[in-house]
This record gives structure tokens, sequence and C-alpha cells, in this order.
């Protein structure tokens, strides 16, 4: 396994590869790898020759009151796992490989960050979007693999592919979760051993309205209300809980059949903060 701290290595092993005809699966991480990262490695390699993954924790994608500094950092450990997972080259730049001092071009988002997440996290879609391109223009990969836990990062990323005529393939994998329901998250690691007890409400919850819709509830606000007030019981924090078109990420009214849908969910509980979420189709 190949590691790579700069630009020009990274693009050089990746052309090599490349020279012998081999497909290239990039997996974008940002460390404390747990299996849910391992499970998307498992999937690169079903659709690609190699696997790629980068190892970059994106201060574009954090807000000034949020826990870039304290974000777990583990690479010596991510490392062994990539090795044992099989990964071809492991890209671990530092922050000043990735960005200049100053920077003229900025990306901006119209619509798809208006929701869910991009309402109350102003800036951070765009810092996605900003190193998933960079990712893409220094890697090239012929397959890039994001997971549905992160579901309106994964949409946006599809619309910028198709926008931005990026020649990948864009492959979603499925949400890992622990024996008890709760999607693992490298911030899980911020619970205290009561709050981890706690913390698989809210799949229970999307999972419960979930289940009401498709015995023919379609007209949800109460009932995601009265769910919403039952994880504030349980000392949950709400961000949003609600259903969203998955094409557009826009609020969903009446529900429709023949359309596909997220129930999704973010909470606080203490410090840290949860996200889960269920795609419906009707």
């Amino acid at each position: 396994m190949d590691i790579c701290k700069t630009i020009d290595e990274t693009r050089e092993t990746i052309r090599k590869l490349k020279t012998e005809g081999k497909r290239i699966a990039l997996v974008p991480t940002m460390g404390a790898l747990h299996p849910g990262h391992l499970s998307l490695i498992r999937l690169g390699r079903r659709y690609a020759d190699h696997v790629v993954v980068s190892i970059f924790v994106n201060p574009a994608q954090f807000g000034p009151n949020e826990d870039f500094d304290t974000y777990p950092r583990e690479l010596e450990e991510d490392i062994k796992k990539c090795r044992k997972a099989e990964v071809s080259l492991v890209f671990a730049p530092d922050k000043d490989e990735i960005y200049d001092d100053e920077s003229f071009f900025t990306i901006r988002i119209n619509r798809m960050n208006e929701q869910m997440c991009g309402a109350s996290r102003p800036g951070f879609f765009e810092g996605v979007m900003l190193i998933v391109n960079k990712l893409f223009n220094i890697i090239t990969p012929d397959v890039a693999v994001f997971g549905q836990k992160d579901i309106q990062q994964f949409q946006m990323i599809s619309r910028m592919i198709e926008e931005f005529n990026h020649d990948i393939e864009l492959v979603m994998g499925s949400i890992h979760r622990a024996n008890d329901g709760l999607a693992l998250s490298s911030r899980n690691a911020y619970l205290s051993s009561e709050e981890r007890t706690t913390a698989p409400g809210l799949y229970r919850a999307l999972q419960y309205i979930e289940k009401q819709i498709k015995s023919g509830v379609h007209k949800t606000t109460l009932l995601i209300d009265h769910q919403k007030s039952e994880l504030e019981a349980k000392g949950f924090k709400i961000d949003y809980i609600n259903l969203f078109s998955l094409k557009t990420l826009q609020l969903a009214g009446t529900l429709q059949h023949n359309q596909k849908y997220i129930l999704a969910g973010a909470v606080w509980l203490g410090k840290t903060r949860l996200i889960d979420n269920i795609l419906i189709e009707l």
C-alpha cells in the first residue's frame, strides 16, 4: 500500500495504475475509520481494481464554533485498517498541501443546501463540495463511494458531478449500524456511556414514522411532531426531523405515490450531533 502526503506523488502513483488499464475507486474520509468506512472500501473494491482512501480533516467544512480542533485524528490506526482492507493508496495530505493561504474562488450552492443539515450549518456544504472537487481533480477516480448516512451530501455530489461534467460513477453505500441500530459515525466517540445507550432513539423514531407512512399515513405533520416530543423527553435536542424530496432536497408536503423521499433527522445528545435517515419510495 502506498501512503502519499503530496499531490504530486499521488498523481504519479495514480498515473502508473491507470497506464496499466486499472480502474480506480475513491473513498473520501476524514479519518477515525470505523466499520462503516470499511464497508465503503469493500464496496469500492467491487467496482474497481484499486481503492484509494483520502484521509483529511477538511477545515473548510467546519464552522467557527464546531469541532475541527477536537475531531478524532487517528492516522496511524487508520493506515493499519486501510492496509488490512487491501487499500492500494492512502492520500493523507496536510492542510497546506490542499489550501493556499489566500483563495480567490469559492463554490456557491443554490437551493440544495436550504434544508436539512445545510440550514443549520451555513457554509458546510460549500466546504464539502470544494474538497470533493479537489479530490476528484487530484485522484481522477473512475468511481467515487459515499455513504447514505450523509444523504444530503450524496445528492449534492451527484448533482455536482453532472453539472461540472466529472467523468465519475457515483456509488452509495448503505448505512452501517451498530447492533442496536445507531448509525456509525466518528463523532459517536463523543458520547458518554449513558448517551450511547440513549442514542439509538433517533433511528427508532424514524423507523416508527416510516412504518406509519407505509401503513397509509401520508399527512405526517402530527406524526413527526409526536416523535420529536418523545425524543425531547428522552434528552434529545432536535435540529430537524422531516420528510424531504430525494431529488430536490426540499421539504415534502402531502406524500404522493411513485415518488422517493428522505425521512431524515439531526439531533443533539449532549455535545454530540447525530444524523440518520431512511429512504422511502411510495
